[in-house]
């Protein structure tokens, strides 16, 4: 998708680079597919090439496009309202990327997951790379999960963005204390998350492009 608007404009991968702060050799596997991408590189990219963050990842469904290899980080949402739970997966879906999103619906179900226990005891694999977190939370609120991460080593240095109903919770200045990355006002949409996230050394896996002529059901 890069290689094809950059040649629309007639520019150089070279020129591309320096224009959006990057190494070349950092851009030319994005071209080619190879390599993971930041959303603080989509974001410098796109303004490089003077599109929006989401004309620029539409690009990516494009016939022939390739979607970047290698590992594909997971987001914790820890959320407890269904509506708001699909507009975030809506949000994903948006943007096109295809990082785990796994989901916790209330507070103590996120503290189990993060800490392996109770059901989650048998969990494998690496913790979150992100988690989004809901304040207003049954069970355990956000708050307190909040709290607990930031005192276990484990998941003292885990990026977490809150979600909130109001940029006004009182809440948000004790989170902002715990070393949260920022907030987001909900409901989720592409624009605010990619604002929010942008600063973040995150790799975002974008999905693949849909197969023309796929008999439905497969």
């Amino acid at each position: 998708m890069v290689k094809s608007y950059r040649q629309k404009l007639g520019i150089t991968q070279e020129e591309l680079a320096w224009r959006a702060s990057m190494h070349r050799t950092y851009l030319a596997d994005i071209e080619r597919g190879a390599r993971n991408i930041t959303l603080r590189s989509i974001e410098n990219l796109a303004q490089a090439l003077q599109l929006s963050i989401e004309g620029l990842l539409a690009g990516a469904a494009a016939p022939g496009a390739e979607p970047a290899r290698g590992a594909c980080d997971e987001v914790l949402l820890v959320e407890d309202d269904p509506a708001d739970i699909e507009l975030t997966l809506r949000a994903f879906r948006r943007a096109k990327f295809s990082n785990k999103l796994t989901v916790a619906r209330d507070g103590a179900e996120a503290l189990a997951y993060l800490f392996r226990t109770g059901r989650h005891a048998k969990r494998t694999g690496g913790q979150p790379q992100l988690v989004l977190l809901d304040l207003g939370l049954p069970k355990v609120s956000g708050l307190e999960v909040l709290r607990q991460m930031r005192a276990n080593p484990a998941t003292m240095a885990m990026p977490v963005v809150v979600l909130t109903a109001s940029g006004e919770d009182d809440s948000i200045l004790e989170c902002s204390r715990l070393g949260t990355v920022n907030y987001i006002v909900k409901p989720i949409d592409f624009g605010s998350f990619a604002r929010v996230t942008s600063k973040l050394h995150f790799n975002w896996t974008l999905s693949a492009p849909e197969t023309a002529g796929r008999a439905p059901g497969n």
